[in-house]
């Protein structure tokens, strides 16, 4: 599979709206099926300096491109959680499990170790998302406690697993 993982791009929004809308998607994110396209226009217009999200898109360039997966790695932006980001992810329901969550996570995990210096990233995952919390559990991510009935997906109150990955050095 050929893709690029970029900066994501105003440009972006249609793509990451119809991904966050995607049935096998949406249900393990905090997106909704009528989720609009502003809301997602207006969330990447006003990123500010703390927020570091990127894009996983396929395409020749001449063609366009299409965005299959985006992950989000956010500092906190309080003084004393400044070594502290939480992150988020999504891929595509057609290119799950062919290793590109994985390749978004080093990207974020680059971004707060080489870049940012961060020492704790955190994360929330739906306790029934076996494959990503395997693959957290792959780059360190220990769990730290359950949210108990955390979210609503599919008319049922799910928990979700608190999980953090903290560098001892």
């Amino acid at each position: 599979m050929n893709y690029t993982i970029r900066p994501v791009r105003v440009g972006d929004a249609l793509g990451i709206n119809e991904l966050r809308r995607m049935p096998g998607v949406f249900e393990n994110i905090l997106g909704i099926p009528s989720e609009s396209l502003q809301k997602n226009e207006d969330f990447l217009r006003n990123l500010d300096p703390n927020c570091h999200h990127f894009v996983a898109v396929t395409g020749d360039g001449a063609g366009g491109e299409k965005v299959i997966g985006m992950a989000g790695l956010n500092v906190f932006a309080n003084p004393r959680q400044r070594h502290s980001a939480g992150i988020g992810m999504m891929v595509h329901k057609d290119y799950q499990g062919q290793g590109l969550g994985k390749a978004l996570l080093e990207a974020l995990l680059d971004m707060a170790d080489n870049w940012l210096m961060l020492v704790r990233v955190e994360l929330g995952v739906y306790t029934d998302n076996e494959k990503a919390i395997n693959l957290y559990k792959k780059y360190g991510f220990e769990p730290e406690g359950v949210q108990r009935k955390g979210v609503i997906r599919n008319g049922q109150y799910i928990d979700v697993l608190m999980m953090a990955r903290v560098k001892s050095n």
